[in-house]
């Protein structure tokens, strides 16, 4: 009976692609980050198949941000567009594809490049042919954009593969912050102000301007070009337009009204590190600062807390419960976003490097072991109103 309850619980996962995507960006958080602590320490030895250095850079921002990708992507295109949902055998497959990707990463030294390659580039087409035809059906031109990013973002990660100590991490990075205020300039605002309504509150002043969010995805599309082209002084004046174009757009959004709120104000606090992050770029654009500043500041607070309070969110929703927060989850928020302090503290000197790598380590670990601890019994049950997913 318990192994059949097991199975159930299991199977449960592929029932809407939020439940495994999630569930395994998170384990993969707990469990890929303490082991590049000991590759970059020394202590642990992995046949992996790239360099200790590349394989990090790779698994976090393709990896971990695909499985986000993935995970939300499927799961909000079905309610966009009025579809039914990718379940069973089919995302059982797509989640495998992902998940040989993770495997012949850690343990594919000696594998041809071409295998390696393949094998990781084949995953992000599947989410795009997936959402994409949903798209076309409804005739949804306004996701196009978001479609756009991605086919980009599989270009770069083509590009880390060719050369992976060229310039396509950065502009995958560029093309993550993209992706985050497309995506989070949508849910944000719109999240903060129906919370704001439900509990009597006014929403005046907060604006969603279009010329920002024009101006926005030109000012990214600038800074994209000028970071392929390795000309910092380029790189520097893009980015600074792009960073407060991103920052006066998210003031108007008055995050701090809903401070009281966990599940918002982790959104907020998150888009925050999108800005800061552009102007940390253009700082070490123009050699002020080592470039592991920014890609830390965006990597671990922008794209670390963003996705930690996007999926915390979604879970809760489509499981059919309230969205109340479970007990120690604003606690996981908190660290997540004191690890992106002390990492870019590190990369500014402030700290130790190998003692803020620990510290900032321990942090993201346990922000995600939080989640895995209060979600797993959330993301392996029904839905607690019975309907399908």
């Amino acid at each position: 009976m318990v192994l059949r309850g097991v199975g159930r619980g299991v199977w449960q996962l592929f029932s809407y692609p939020f439940r495994i995507f999630f569930l395994s960006l998170a384990v993969l958080s707990v469990f890929w980050i303490p082991s590049w602590v000991a590759v970059a320490s020394g202590p642990l030895t992995l046949p992996l198949a790239l360099p200790g250095y590349y394989w990090h850079q790779h698994e976090m921002v393709f990896a971990f941000l695909h499985a986000a990708i993935a995970g939300f992507l499927l799961t909000a295109v079905c309610v966009w567009t009025g579809t039914q949902r990718t379940h069973g055998h089919v995302l059982l497959a797509i989640w495998l594809v992902w998940l040989a990707g993770r495997v012949i990463m850690a343990v594919g030294d000696g594998l041809p490049g071409w295998l390696t390659a393949g094998v990781n580039l084949a995953f992000l087409p599947l989410i795009m042919a997936d959402a994409g035809w949903r798209i076309w059906q409804a005739r949804q031109k306004r996701q196009i954009v978001v479609l756009a990013v991605l086919g980009l973002l599989w270009v770069m990660q083509l590009g880390f593969f060719m050369r992976p100590q060229g310039a396509f991490i950065d502009a995958a990075l560029v093309l993550a912050m993209t992706l985050m205020l497309v995506i989070g300039g949508r849910i944000t605002p719109n999240f903060s102000m129906a919370w704001l309504r439900n509990h009597g509150l006014s929403t005046q002043g907060i604006r969603i301007v279009p010329a920002l969010e024009w101006g926005v995805l030109a000012s990214m599309g600038a800074t994209l070009l000028a970071v392929l082209s390795g000309n910092g002084p380029a790189i520097a004046a893009t980015a600074l337009v792009a960073g407060a174009v991103s920052l006066t757009r998210i003031v108007l959004w008055r995050g701090w009204r809903v401070r009281s709120e966990p599940l918002l104000w982790i959104l907020h606090i998150s888009m925050l590190w999108i800005p800061a992050a552009l102007w940390l770029l253009a700082g070490s654009a123009a050699g002020w600062w080592p470039a592991t500043v920014w890609v830390h500041a965006i990597a671990v607070g922008g794209m670390g807390g963003l996705i930690l309070g996007v999926i915390s969110r979604v879970a809760l929703g489509h499981t059919g419960r309230a969205l109340q927060l479970p007990r120690g989850m604003a606690t996981a928020f908190a660290a997540v976003h004191l690890a992106a302090i002390t990492r870019v503290a590190a990369g500014f000197g402030v700290i130790p490097w190998q003692t803020g790598l620990g510290i900032a380590g321990a942090l993201w670990i346990a922000a995600y072991g939080l989640f895995l601890v209060r979600y797993i019994p959330i993301l392996t049950a029904p839905r607690v109103d019975g309907r399908p997913g």
